[in-house]
């Protein structure tokens, strides 16, 4: 069979999720990673990486609950759940609300491990929080994760190659098959204005004693402890642009944070990072037709995770190979 050539555009959790699905099922294509930043300089570098229910508007509780499952299985299984120099691992503990939600038992809970309704003991901890749940999920860590994936890629026989993408036709000289997995880029790349930043800003902070996640159900305060320190966040931050740490957005989360856990007054901040996640209304994951200069090339788009990358990566990266099958057929 005639080799097929295929790049991926982006290299974070989601474009190489994608790149690796293609590479190891389909050996006749020659698959090439191609982005201007790599590990550790993408936004995924930077997720807190909580495999967490999804979302989004448009997406039904069905299709969530399939891509959820089918990330779950694989980080499950990955062989980091065992080694620790691919990233992933097992974290327990809470989701609290200030109110009894719509649903106090969603749709995912029999995806992650152990799921059960926290007791008015256990609540007492929490003051001003109403209700909670409890439960195992895996953990992430993208910093180890991606350089990891990066290798399974390239044992595949895949390729990388650092440069900046100014426009997808300029590759269909060069490729039989593009697959767009640019996140926020996609919005110059492929002139979708619904694609927006959230910026996001997050705290390391060394604190060994914390071995329990803890979130608020409002998702937008949290502390998940990992392999490399703590992450204490943080912000949602629609239509933001700045990349720069602000020093108001760190007050606010270690003071929101230490409320929920006041052992983290004394914790040492480590690190800040300051990232915009590629927010849509709902990811956008679809073929279609380019024909730039009369030749017919089918680009594959899988992007606008927002804050759920890690979650969908692999459920969004198999879907993505279904849509490549039925292109090259």
């Amino acid at each position: 069979m005639k080799t097929v050539r295929v790049v991926v555009v982006g290299a974070g959790v989601i474009g190489f999720s994608t790149a690796v699905c293609v590479a190891e099922a389909l050996p006749f294509c020659s698959v090439t990673v191609l982005a201007e930043k790599f590990s550790p300089d993408t936004t995924s570098d930077g997720a807190a990486g909580i495999l967490f229910a999804a979302q989004f508007p448009g997406m039904k509780h069905t299709q969530k609950k399939t891509n959820n499952k089918k990330s779950c299985i694989t980080l499950s299984k990955c062989p980091s759940v065992e080694s620790p120099e691919a990233g992933p691992f097992f974290s327990s503990r809470y989701q609290i609300f200030k109110d009894v939600p719509a649903d106090p038992k969603p749709y995912w809970s029999d995806l992650v491990i152990g799921f059960r309704l926290m007791t008015d003991r256990e609540l007492e901890r929490f003051p001003g929080y109403k209700f909670g749940q409890a439960f195992t999920t895996v953990k992430c860590e993208c910093s180890s994760y991606l350089p990891w994936l990066e290798k399974r890629f390239r044992k595949a026989g895949g390729k990388v190659q650092q440069r900046k993408v100014s426009s997808l036709h300029d590759l269909s000289d060069s490729y039989d098959l593009i697959i767009n997995c640019s996140g926020l880029g996609s919005r110059t790349l492929t002139d979708d204005p619904q694609v927006y930043p959230v910026r996001g800003q997050v705290l390391k902070v060394e604190a060994p004693w914390l071995q329990h996640f803890i979130r608020d159900g409002d998702g937008k305060t949290y502390i998940y402890p990992g392999i490399h320190g703590v992450t204490v966040g943080g912000t949602r931050q629609e239509d933001d642009w700045r990349l720069e740490v602000d020093d108001g957005d760190t007050r606010s989360i270690l003071e929101r944070c230490s409320r929920l856990e006041p052992s983290l007054s004394r914790a040492r901040v480590l690190s800040k990072w300051v990232g915009l996640r590629p927010g849509r209304r709902n990811p956008r994951l679809e073929r279609e037709l380019v024909q730039p200069r009369g030749r017919k090339v089918p680009v594959v788009h899988n992007y606008g995770h927002g804050g759920w990358g890690v979650t969908l990566a692999w459920g969004s990266a198999l879907d993505a190979l279904g849509l490549v099958r039925q292109s090259l057929s």
